[in-house]
C-alpha cells in the first residue's frame, strides 16, 4: 500500500471513522501496541525523574516548544515568532532542531567546512545560510531562511547541538524545536502546542492514537498554546487541561494568511489574487485539511487536491504530473504550504509550468486580539 494511502487508512482507523469488522480488530491490535509503547515512555520519564538518567544543563536560557501529539499543530510559525522576537530584543538566539528527514552533506561540503562526522550541522550561522533544504530538513531550512540573524543548528543529540551553539557562536538563548519529549536537556520554559481540532490524539498513545506521551505530560508545561481554534468550542479543552495543569497559562491563537508568495520568483501578491480562481492544491503536511479549508475560505475554487505524507520531498515526475493535470484543467494557480515550498523543485517542469505556483505566508495571532503575539512572547520570556 502506498504511504499516502496507508497514512489515510491509519488515521481513519484510529479516529473510528472506519467501522468495519477488520478496522475494529486492527484497533485492538494497535491498542496492545500502545500499551507496550506507553510502558517504555513511562519508564524513560521515571528514570529521569529519579535521576537515574542524567539531565544536562547548557548554562543559558532554554525554551522548549513542542507537541504532545504527532504532526500538524503549526509549531514552526510559533518557533519562528519566538526566535525573531527574542533576537529583536537583543538576545543571541539559536534554534536547535533534530533535522528530521535531512540528508548528510556532501563530502565536498564537509571538506570545505572541515566538518566530519560530528552529527552537528549548522544550517544558518547568524549571518548566512550554510545548508540547503535537503541537508537541513525542510523545517530548519525554512526557519533559517526566514530568520536572518538567528543561528539554526540540527543535531539528533540536542545537548551536543546546544553546547556547540554556545561554544561556537556565543548564544545566550536556546530554543528547542519540537523539544517536549527531549527531556534530557533541562529547560526553564516549556511551551506546548495543542491542535484544537484533535487536542488529545483520540485518547490513545501511538500507534492506536496520536499521543507521543500520556496527557499527564501536560503537567510539565508552563504555557499551552491552543492552535487552529477558528470556530471551535474551547471550553471543554480548557477544562481538561486545567484538570491536568491548573497553573499553566493557556493562550488561544489562530493562523492568519498574510500574502501569496511565488515559489519560483519570490514575488508577493495579495490574497485576493486567488479569489474566484480555479486552483490545484499540492501538499505534504501532516494534516492538510486545515490548509484546504483555508484556501476555500479565501474564495478559491479547489479543483483537485494532491496530498502526500508529511515531509514528503516532491519528485520531478510528481511535479510534472501536477503541471500536466493543471494544464488539462485550465487551472489558474497551484497552491502549496510554505513548508512544501522548500521541497518543491524550482527546475522541475520549468518549460511546462501552466500557471503560477504560490505558497501562503502565514502569521500567528492571539485569538482575543487583546495582545500582540510578540508582546505575549516577551512577557513569557521576561516575566
Amino acid at each position: 500500500m502506498p504511504r499516502p494511502r496507508f497514512e489515510h487508512f491509519w488515521r481513519a482507523t484510529i479516529s473510528g471513522r472506519l467501522t468495519t469488522r477488520s478496522a475494529r480488530l486492527l484497533r485492538r491490535v494497535l491498542g496492545a501496541a500502545s500499551l507496550a509503547f506507553g510502558l517504555i515512555v513511562r519508564l524513560r520519564f521515571w528514570l529521569y525523574e529519579k535521576s537515574l538518567l542524567h539531565r544536562a544543563w547548557p548554562g543559558c536560557l532554554v525554551i522548549s516548544i513542542g507537541n504532545i501529539t504527532v504532526g500538524g499543530t503549526g509549531k514552526t510559525p510559533v518557533v519562528e515568532t519566538f526566535a525573531r522576537a527574542l533576537a529583536d530584543g537583543g538576545r543571541k538566539v539559536a534554534v536547535i532542531s533534530r533535522g528530521y528527514k535531512s540528508r548528510s552533506p556532501s563530502w565536498r561540503w564537509r571538506w570545505r567546512n572541515r566538518t566530519f562526522g560530528t552529527g552537528t550541522k549548522v544550517v544558518h550561522d547568524g549571518t548566512q545560510l550554510r545548508l540547503g533544504a535537503r541537508e537541513a530538513g525542510d523545517e530548519p531550512y525554512m526557519l533559517a531562511r526566514n530568520l536572518g540573524n538567528v543561528v539554526v543548528i540540527t543535531d539528533p543529540d540536542r545537548v551536543r547541538g546546544s553546547r556547540y551553539a554556545i561554544r561556537e557562536f556565543g548564544v545566550d538563548t536556546i530554543i528547542l524545536d519540537d523539544g517536549m519529549q527531549h527531556i534530557r536537556l533541562q529547560r526553564q520554559i516549556e511551551v506546548v502546542l495543542i491542535d484544537a481540532s484533535c487536542p488529545f490524539g483520540y485518547g490513545y498513545l501511538l500507534p492506536r492514537g496520536l499521543l507521543r506521551e500520556p496527557v499527564s505530560g501536560l503537567k510539565r508545561a508552563s504555557h499551552i498554546f491552543l492552535t487552529k481554534t477558528e470556530g471551535r468550542d474551547l471550553e471543554p479543552i480548557i477544562a481538561r487541561i486545567k484538570e491536568l495543569n491548573p497553573t499553566a497559562e493557556i493562550i488561544a491563537c489562530v493562523y492568519e494568511p498574510v500574502c501569496l508568495v511565488n515559489v519560483h520568483t519570490g514575488e508577493q501578491r495579495p490574497l485576493t489574487e486567488i479569489e474566484g480562481q480555479n486552483v490545484f492544491i499540492t501538499t505534504g503536511i501532516a494534516q492538510p485539511e486545515g490548509f484546504i479549508d483555508l484556501v476555500r475560505r479565501l474564495g478559491a475554487i479547489v479543483q483537485r487536491v494532491y496530498t502526500y505524507p508529511d515531509h514528503h520531498r516532491f519528485r520531478v515526475e510528481e511535479i510534472e504530473h501536477v503541471y500536466k493535470r493543471a494544464a488539462n484543467w485550465h487551472t489558474d494557480a497551484i497552491l502549496v504550504t510554505e513548508k512544501d515550498a522548500v521541497r518543491f523543485s524550482k527546475k522541475a517542469g520549468a518549460k511546462m509550468r501552466p500557471c503560477p505556483v504560490w505558497y501562503l505566508k502565514i502569521a500567528i495571532k492571539i485569538q482575543s486580539g487583546s495582545e500582540e503575539f510578540t508582546d505575549c512572547i516577551l512577557r513569557i520570556c521576561y516575566p
